[in-house]
């Protein structure tokens, strides 16, 4: 994306002025009214490019998240069926595994 034209670009440039050609002072005040359109652009864009910029560095900064490791279920689950063998013993006694 590129810009042809800047704010000061646009202020120092100089028409030939002929008989039969527009109002000079039209036209001045036409361009007067683009200068500070496109200052403001300006400004806009650099705040847009500095946020930008923060974000990134944010992102860059945040630390990723890391996804619970199925490993880690799979020992949780063994874990409570140990648990519960255990209690079924402790609560049937060996009745329940003759």
């Amino acid at each position: 994306m590129d810009i042809k034209l800047t704010s000061k670009m646009i202020l120092e440039k100089e028409f030939k002025k002929n008989f039969k050609g527009y109002n000079v002072e039209e036209v001045d005040s036409f361009l007067d009214e683009i200068i500070q359109d496109y200052e403001t652009f300006e400004k806009v864009v650099a705040q847009l490019r500095e946020e930008n910029r923060q974000l990134k560095e944010e992102i860059d900064n945040t630390p990723k998240r890391q996804p619970v490791a199925s490993s880690a279920a799979g020992t949780t689950n063994f874990d409570i069926l140990k648990r519960l063998s255990n209690l079924e013993k402790h609560v049937f006694g060996s009745k329940l595994y003759e």
